[in-house]
This record gives structure tokens, sequence and C-alpha cells, in this order.
């Protein structure tokens, strides 16, 4: 007798999105089919339009599908109400933005501890756990400096750390090299491979950069609101 299979840690089945009605009606999903496996570094491209960050809105239960079905580990998200959403972006989700999205008048560990705030962690515990997750990027040495102190790839690490401070299963990366230069962007892409390949925390990125791309291991073009190709990657790039 065959062991049965654990369910994809992500699966779309006929997803679409739709806003609008009458004329002023707009396809953002058109019905997507697609699986993303527990450790997976896949990146999502396609350009403007195309429906790929309306896809990370739903798997980060910013938004919902307007039809078709979202499972989360084999559970219908769709069932989950507001309580249980939140608490699945809480303990499983952590989310890294273009913009860094840092609070301007906090320090870096102060920035890194917020997510625990809401868990009800408390502050001595809060701030060993900060200080372990700046270690992890590589800047610890920064933690009393506020974001108007650091550079942009310094902010981008803070905002790493501010989303793996929680042990997420899903780090959600929505261009996360989009505001920094070649150097800090590889950096950057080095560092969300290392989580990944090391704590096996699985990686979704949206990015419009071919280079960034390389370093996952499957890269889905989305077009039109449909899935135009995934491309298998390898391994992605190796860390240096």
């Amino acid at each position: 007798m065959s062991e049965k299979k654990n369910p994809p840690l992500i699966e779309f089945r006929k997803v679409k999105k739709v806003y609008g009605s009458g004329e002023a009606t707009a396809y953002a999903l058109k019905g997507i089919d697609l699986a993303i496996e527990k450790g997976e570094f896949v990146a999502i491209m396609g350009p403007s339009g195309s429906g790929k960050s309306t896809m990370m809105n739903i798997i980060g239960s910013l938004d919902v599908p307007s039809s078709g079905e979202y499972l989360f580990e084999g559970a219908d998200v769709g069932s989950l109400d507001k309580d249980q959403l939140a608490l699945l972006r809480r303990y499983y989700l952590g989310f890294v933005f273009q913009g860094f999205n840092l609070l301007a008048k906090t320090t870096a560990l102060e920035n890194v501890e917020l997510p625990l705030i809401y868990k009800g962690i408390k502050p001595q515990e809060r701030k060993k756990m900060a200080l372990e997750a700046l270690e992890k990027v590589g800047i610890a040495q920064v933690w009393e400096h506020t974001p108007g102190e650091l550079s942009g790839g310094q902010q981008q690490r803070v905002a790493i750390a501010r989303a793996i401070v929680t042990n997420p299963k899903i780090l959600l990366a929505d261009e996360p090299t989009g505001n920094l230069d070649t150097a800090r962007s590889i950096e950057i892409m080095e560092l969300l491979q290392k989580f990944n390949k090391e704590q096996g925390i699985t990686v979704i990125m949206v990015t419009h950069e071919e280079d960034m791309a390389s370093f996952a291991q499957r890269i889905i073009h989305f077009k039109d609101g449909l899935i135009e190709n995934i491309k298998l990657n390898g391994k992605g790039k190796d860390v240096h």
C-alpha cells in the first residue's frame, strides 16, 4: 500500500479574479492552476497587468479569488474567517516589499520586533529574537539606527529580518530588489536563497529582472491573467 502524498504547500485550482462589472469588468486572473511545494524558490514574472501581483495578494491572504480554490497545506483558505486569515498571515507568512515599508522614527531593532508584538511575545524575548534575526541578515551592528540612517541595502536587510523573525513557512517578496543597485540586489538575492536552502523557507518572489529570477528554482511567466510558461532552472544559482 503506497503512502499518502502530502498536499502541496500552496495550490490554486481554477482561480479567477475579476474586478468591476459591466463595461468596467477586468479579469486579473482567468483560471489559474498552480502548485508550489514546500521548500521551493519560485520567481513570478510578467508585464504589468499580467496577474502576478494579484496572485501574490491572494497567496498572502490580502485578497480573495472571485472563483476557484486556494488551498494552503490542503486547507481551503476561502473557508477561513477574518481572524483565521490574520493568524495565517501572522504565523505562516513573511512579507518583503520593494519600498521596505519600515517605520521611519523607530530603530532597526524595533522594526524587526513589530511582528513579535502582534504575537504577544514578551519584551525581553522579543529583543533577543529581533537581534538574532538582524544577525542572520548581517547587520546586527546597526540595531540602534533608524531607517533614515541606513542605506537602501541595509533597509532591505532590516525588512527581511522583520519577515523572518517569526520563522514563517513562506517568504513573499514583491520586487525586493526594485530600489537597489546591482551589487546590493545580488546580496539580497543571495540572502533570500540562503534562507531557502538552509532553513527550508519557501520563497515566492515577483520580479521584472531576469538576473534576479535566475536565483529561483522555477520561473513562472504570467501574461494576460494566465500562466504563459513555467521554466525549470535547476537549483538556481549557488550562493558564493
